[in-house]
């Protein structure tokens, strides 16, 4: 008797526990380019973004964007940080999030507070469902400059003309459904709200303060491991604002590698939580393991 081969089986839920909190992990789907530049390293040679590519053990002809949301339970309140794809991703292999949820144990109607970090489609594109809210029972919260910016189109590139538009068709008709905050605020217990611009005009990361443990959801300071955090200097086309997103990446890097904080990264390699380690002038990413199982 021979043995056949079977389809590759791809872990989509992941949940940890830190300090009184509860971290999951989703992913809401993944999408295959078929080359690295663009939207990666654009300025690097070609013979350059090979040599990374053969560094890091991926290829140098295609990459991934991969998509995880993170939820957090804390303080009694679930939190959702970014809405995947919706329907919006349903002929790209995304928009999984909610069905994914419901295996993982959680309802829509259970959502407390959902937080964008931003507005790029990957992140607002689920906000609705057959045109009613998809979280229908949540607080919805958002950063005031990215929100403004949107809102108005000021400061946002032509390249983000599509993304405009979905903007004024998704959010737009629900704007006063949403609370817009600053740097600082606290949108349940122990998870507070830090500004992260440049990626998009007030793009937002969420801080989980649990005393000695941390985490920070930093949405797309970054967004890939090998050709952006490996090389945090290099042109990223999905930057709305490329020189404040590199100025964002470098100091974020530098804190969390510095205070050795978790992080949880949107298109980091699934399940998308780590730590990241100073390596002479760069970065690297260190996946979770076993550490908050023991």
């Amino acid at each position: 008797m021979s043995a056949s081969l079977k389809a590759p089986i791809r872990p989509a839920i992941h949940r940890f526990r830190l300090g009184e909190a509860d971290v999951t992990t989703i992913l809401d789907g993944a999408i295959v380019l078929p080359q690295v530049s663009p939207p990666y390293a654009t300025d690097m040679t070609e013979e350059r973004r090979a040599e990374v590519a053969h560094e890091n053990f991926v290829p140098a002809d295609k990459t991934e964007n991969a998509f995880t949301p993170t939820l957090i339970t804390t303080g009694g309140k679930l939190v959702v940080f970014d809405t995947g794809w919706g329907a919006l991703g349903h002929d790209k292999g995304a928009g999984n999030l909610v069905a994914r949820m419901a295996e993982a144990g959680y309802a829509p109607e259970d959502v407390d507070v959902l937080a964008l970090t931003h507005c790029h489609p990957d992140h607002m594109g689920g906000l609705l469902t057959d045109g009613e809210m998809t979280f229908p029972n949540a607080r919805h919260v958002v950063g005031r400059v990215e929100f403004e910016a949107w809102s108005t189109g000021e400061g946002i590139p032509e390249k983000r003309a599509h993304n405009k538009e979905l903007f004024d068709k998704i959010v737009a008709p629900v704007a006063d459904r949403f609370d817009l905050i600053e740097g600082g605020a606290e949108i349940a217990p122990g998870l507070f709200a830090e500004e992260g611009f440049g990626h998009s005009p007030g793009h937002m990361m969420y801080r989980l303060d649990q005393g000695k443990d941390q985490l920070l959801v930093w949405g797309d300071v970054t967004n890939h491991y090998a050709f952006s955090l490996r090389h945090p200097r290099a042109a990223i086309a999905f930057d709305d604002h490329p020189e404040a997103a590199t100025a964002t990446r470098l100091r974020v890097l530098d804190m969390v590698a510095t205070d050795r904080i978790l992080v949880a990264g949107h298109h980091m390699p699934f399940p998308s939580v780590g730590y990241v380690e100073a390596t002479g002038d760069s970065y690297r990413w260190v996946p979770l393991t076993y550490q908050n199982w023991i």
